[in-house]
This record gives structure tokens, C-alpha cells and sequence, in this order.
């Protein structure tokens, strides 16, 4: 395995799940995602994004979730991708995409910008009037 083999194996986080939370105030699920990197809008990016996003999706739904952890099993879920940046235009056009999809199974999608917010609760879409500094 030379070099580039080994760095693209250790920037492959399609199937890791950085954080399993439970929300106290609301009683839901939180899955979150880090993603440190700047958003480039890549086709690449933006393929491994999606395929995170089913690795979370199919852990919640296909049962792995409520084997591993049974207490939280039929609570309400929610995707907490938390950015070091703000998502650039492809990214936030595939993310919601990704939020009117995860709405029909019914998970809540939260994009998370470092110091500052943005929110997709609903199916009215993002809001900026909930921002809060982390």
C-alpha cells in the first residue's frame, strides 16, 4: 500500500459515526458528523458527504442503532453534520436535497457552522434565526 493509498484509507469516514447523543431536551437521537475540511464542492466531496449520509441513515433505520443501543431505540433522530466552515453552494444544494429526503423517514437534519448556525428543522427548510455560538 504506498502512501496515497494510505492517507485516502485514513480520510475515509464513510462508515464511521463520529458521536452517538441523546438530546435532553427534545429526547431525540443525535447522530453527529464532523467535517473539519473546507468545503470545495468537489464532485468527490460531495459523493463522499452522500455516502456518509447513508452510512448514518442505514445505521438508524436498518436496525444496527437499537442493537447497540436499545434504550435509544423509537426515539425521534436527528443528523448533526457540524462544520468548521460554511458548506459552499453544491454542498448546501446536495444538503437539501439530503434534508427533504432524511424529512420523508422522519429525521431532522441540522447543519452546524462554527459560530453560527444553520438550521433545517422542518420542511420549510433552513432558517438562520436560530444561531448560536459554539
Amino acid at each position: 500500500m504506498d502512501t496515497e493509498d494510505r492517507a485516502a484509507k485514513a480520510n475515509d469516514r464513510t462508515s464511521v459515526i463520529d458521536m452517538i447523543a441523546s438530546d435532553s431536551k427534545t429526547g431525540a437521537i443525535v447522530l453527529v458528523m464532523n467535517e473539519p475540511n473546507k468545503w470545495d464542492g468537489s464532485d468527490e466531496q460531495l459523493l463522499a458527504l452522500q455516502e456518509r449520509f447513508n452510512a448514518y441513515v442505514s445505521f438508524l433505520l436498518d436496525g444496527e442503532m437499537a442493537e447497540a443501543h436499545p434504550k435509544l431505540a423509537g426515539k425521534p433522530a436527528r443528523i448533526e453534520l457540524r462544520c468548521a466552515r460554511m458548506p459552499d453552494t453544491r454542498t448546501l444544494e446536495l444538503l437539501w436535497l439530503i434534508h427533504d429526503q432524511l424529512a420523508f423517514q422522519e429525521i431532522k437534519l441540522e447543519v452546524v457552522v462554527r459560530n453560527d448556525e444553520l438550521r433545517m428543522p422542518n420542511a420549510e427548510g433552513m432558517t438562520n434565526d436560530k444561531c448560536r455560538n459554539q
